[in-house]
């Protein structure tokens, strides 16, 4: 397995389902389903952003809520309904050009495969599919929704020497 190169990442990647979110569904009266995610990922989204990292949304699903929070943080490069995440991948790194050595995705299901081999750093939370950890070259020691999001962005960032606490950035 690779030694994962943290330090030259400059762009993030993140599923939604079981990365940003713990990857269940609150179903509620009327039909209406509700998402859990962590603050604590909400503010390392905002501080990456902030430093000029770029930050991209690629998820099979849709759910307006989350998108209007990802907006809320700073997110504007998002992609939602995807059914090949290898495909919108390669479209995205293509504006700007960026080299996949650059990119850190973060998956935990069979679908994000494809997108995870093409991307320089390949990670998931403690709870991804056993597929996703096989290829995977960073595991987190957090399950989707636990605060994996930040746990990848805040190494990046202390490596790079961009991680501060910032009390300019609102927990969301």
């Amino acid at each position: 397995m690779a030694i994962p190169d943290f330090a030259a990442i400059t762009c993030f990647v993140f599923d939604v389902d079981g990365v940003m979110t713990d990857g269940s569904l609150l179903v509620m009266p009327g039909g209406l389903m509700a998402r859990r995610m962590n603050i604590k990922d909400g503010y390392a989204l905002q501080l990456a952003i902030k430093k000029g990292y770029r930050v991209v949304v690629i998820s099979g699903g849709h759910a307006p809520e989350v998108a209007d929070r990802l907006a809320k943080l700073g997110v504007t490069e998002m992609h939602f309904q995807v059914k090949d995440k290898a495909a919108v991948l390669q479209r995205v790194l293509q504006i700007p050009i960026t080299a996949p050595e650059k990119i850190l995705y973060m998956g935990d299901d069979v679908p994000d495969l494809p997108a995870l081999r093409l991307a320089g750093l390949p990670c998931c939370p403690a709870d991804a599919a056993e597929e996703v950890k096989a290829l995977s070259v960073f595991i987190s020691q957090l399950n989707g929704g636990m605060g994996c999001v930040r746990q990848v962005i805040e190494k990046v960032l202390r490596l790079r020497g961009d991680w501060h606490d910032d009390f300019q950035i609102p927990s969301r």
